[in-house]
């Protein structure tokens, strides 16, 4: 039995977005049913007043011009889902495609989008029960609304397309049944409403968000562990050298990797006579590295929150009030501009936190920095040990630097050129998972090798909290003596940095999170 977790509209928290991204089943709270009414209405009343408005009676884009009869708009709003079911690639991530819902339904619930309670119904409904659309991934380019990636949401509420059920992929109509619902005939205005916006560019920048949260954490785990493993100094965590500096992120991680190191034996075996002046600048720089990441990501998350509580659809409709006459306001909200800077800046982070891991793997692997054996390996010459780790997270890493360059600066007209500036978000927000996967298999291989290290300092042990971090990796995989298949390791190790099992090994450090 999944969580399920009610939805006020506008005041939707970043944690309640999260749930929903790892299965909690969103609901709508009531009191916004009434605006929903009150926004369908308006739009009934346009209707039947009968003079052209952009989206409820008239072609759309280039074809805002052409003006198209009462006995035509369930048509108008049907063909304009088809003819947007242009995506290509991949299918979505359930998950990332039920948090684009779960946006969508929050959007038109705050009664500025002239959707009807029932049509409504239906998308909250198929949340409830499983029935999540096949969204391809490929298609969208962050203007005049994810277009592609919505409409193929959307035409499986019309009953076209396939989902996945609770039973496996069906057709549309098939989908629907599976649970009791029926397909809807959209009323005016419906299927812009529903394919206008920047929920999927969203979902997806939340989704790398969420995951880049989870990679800050363990890198902050595996950096320490490193730390000691090269026997380096805790002195540039000193709160007294952050202060000073007065960014937020740099002290709170400061802060944690002096935690994290307290109490610890292979730290204390060596704080007098250690002949190292100062550390590499991949332990020494942590918190400075890490600090203005956790800066970043926390203005990404702002951008991101503000972004999942608005209302991106166009045309907006304003119901008129004490007599005034209801309004249809064309604008621009559809187009992502800040999700694309915000997935920028994700990417960014990212990037960063995967490049400084892999320096300390380097240092690690190589005698002359880190006074370890070569490679990690009692035997080296006759065994290899992490030296080939080393070169695929340098590998990811690579890739990473290649795919963080900025998405937001790029544009490409459309829609014969009435669409003229776009923001890539959804490409920008897209490329964040497989970056955040990148850099988690990055920290996995600094996991195995920090704990690989520390063996060599026994019987001295690190400090408690590292300790349960080494010792959830040793339950799976044994200290390397001699070489063996190295895949089975890192597979085990990645598979528990991206579940959140080594963050959630340690519960006695307060670890930053975003705000």
């Amino acid at each position: 039995m999944t969580a399920s977790i009610t939805l006020l509209p506008g005041q939707v928290t970043l944690a309640q977005w999260r749930d929903v991204y790892r299965g909690a089943t969103p609901r709508l709270d009531p009191s916004c049913l009434p605006g929903v009414a009150a926004s369908a209405a308006a739009v009934e009343r346009i209707v039947a007043k009968g003079d052209p408005v952009y989206g409820i009676n008239t072609g759309f884009g280039k074809l805002a011009s052409v003006r198209i009869p009462a006995e035509d708009l369930e048509t108008l709003q049907r063909n304009i889902v088809l003819s947007h079911c242009a995506g290509m690639g991949e299918a979505s991530p359930v998950p990332v495609v039920r948090l684009m819902m779960a946006l969508k339904l929050a959007s038109l619930a705050q009664g500025a989008s002239g959707i009807r309670p029932a049509t409504l119904a239906l998308l909250e409904a198929m949340l409830a029960k499983g029935i999540i659309p096949v969204v391809p991934s490929q298609g969208s380019v962050g203007a005049s609304g994810d277009l592609a990636p919505l409409s193929h949401m959307t035409a499986v509420m019309i009953g076209v397309g396939e989902a996945d059920t609770p039973t496996g992929r069906k057709n549309a109509v098939e989908a629907l049944a599976s649970v009791g619902l029926a397909p809807v005939v959209l009323g005016p205005k419906e299927g812009l409403a529903l394919l206008n916006g920047t929920q999927f560019s969203t979902a997806n920048a939340l989704a790398g968000l969420f995951e880049a949260e989870r990679l800050y954490q363990s890198a902050l785990l595996t950096g320490a562990l490193s730390t000691d493993a090269a026997k380096g100094t805790d002195a540039p965590f000193d709160r007294r050298i952050h202060t000073l500096r007065k960014h937020k992120g740099q002290i709170a991680a400061a802060d944690a990797l002096r935690e994290l190191l307290a109490g610890s034996a292979i730290r204390a075996s060596h704080r007098e006579g250690d002949e190292r002046v100062q550390d590499p600048y991949c332990l020494r720089c942590q918190p400075q590295v890490m600090g203005a990441c956790l800066d970043v990501l926390n203005h990404a998350a702002s951008l991101l929150e503000t972004e999942a509580n608005g209302v991106s659809d166009n045309p907006l409709i304003f119901p008129g009030q004490n007599g005034a006459p209801d309004d249809s306001l064309s604008g621009g909200n559809f187009h992502a501009e800040p999700v694309a800077f915000a997935a920028d800046m994700i990417a960014m982070a990212i990037c960063e936190i995967g490049s400084l891991s892999e320096r300390r793997i380097a240092m690690l692997v190589d005698p002359a920095l880190s006074g370890l054996p070569a490679f990690l390996t009692p035997k080296p010459g006759l065994n290899s040990g992490f030296m080939i780790p080393q070169v695929t997270a340098a590998a990811l890493v690579s890739e990473n630097k290649q795919r963080a360059f900025p998405a937001s600066v790029d544009s490409i007209p459309t829609s014969a050129n009435q669409e003229d500036h776009v923001s890539m978000a959804a490409h920008g927000a897209r490329r964040l998972a497989p970056m955040a996967a990148n850099a988690m298999a990055v920290i996995a291989i600094e996991w195995l090798c920090a704990a690989q290290g520390c063996d060599f300092h026994a019987p001295l042990t690190t400090s408690a909290p590292l300790q349960q971090v080494a010792a959830l990796l040793r339950a799976q995989v044994p200290h390397l003596s001699d070489d063996r298949h190295m895949q089975p390791d890192m597979a085990a190790a990645i598979a528990m940095v991206e579940s959140g099992a080594l963050v959630a090994a340690v519960k006695s450090v307060n670890l930053p999170s975003i705000a």
